[in-house]
């Protein structure tokens, strides 16, 4: 739900449901964030409900957002899509607005790059990709796509990372490429 300042926020109802989503997927997982205490967690959710819009974003596109760190520095929690195959709902997208746009035909409906802006996240990258994969088994029949450095970008091309065989693949594509069981990951800091 929009507010009329533009801030995107949920209804008590909405906040309500998706804590109680997250704290059951935390209790769940205690593999993901051993050391962590729930509470300390949903305190810092409820001092910054801004990033419950983002979360439900994650959550309503199939992305299963759970707690995967703490910064001890800034006292922020990390949380990743740990989802066990790519998002369903971020599926057949290419890698950003610069490759959508350069596609002259069959064009996805978005982006991973501007679709993860709108969610308020970020794409994950090849090193948080390689450490959501030391948490479990995720992408064994997908892929997602992860930021890509500036030097391939720049020459068309784009990287996406799978498991398989009992290891992680980093894969390089066409940045306008897309398909059905490729989307991508995002994480969020609260």
């Amino acid at each position: 739900m929009t507010n009329s300042s533009n801030i995107k926020e949920l209804s008590p109802e909405q906040s309500e449901g998706l804590l109680r989503t997250l704290k059951a997927r935390f209790e769940k997982n205690r593999n993901r964030h051993q050391g962590l205490e729930w509470a300390d967690v949903q305190a810092k959710l409820e001092a910054h409900t801004e990033k419950l819009w983002s979360l439900h974003e994650m959550e309503g596109t199939g992305g299963e957002p759970d707690v995967v760190g703490h910064d001890t520095e800034t006292g922020e929690y990390i949380f990743y899509d740990c989802s066990a195959e790519s998002p369903k709902g971020r599926r057949s997208v290419c890698y950003d607005r610069e490759a959508l746009d350069s596609r002259k035909e069959h064009k996805p409906q978005n982006d991973a790059i501007e679709m993860a802006a709108a969610m308020g996240i970020e794409l994950l990258t090849e090193v948080q990709y390689r450490e959501l994969q030391k948490l479990g088994n995720f992408d064994a029949k997908t892929s997602s796509w992860v930021i890509t450095p500036a030097s391939i970008r720049k020459l068309g091309g784009a990287i996406f990372c799978d498991r398989r065989y009992d290891s992680i693949f980093v894969y390089h594509n066409g940045a306008e490429s897309y398909y059905a069981a490729r989307g991508f990951r995002g994480s969020l800091r609260v």
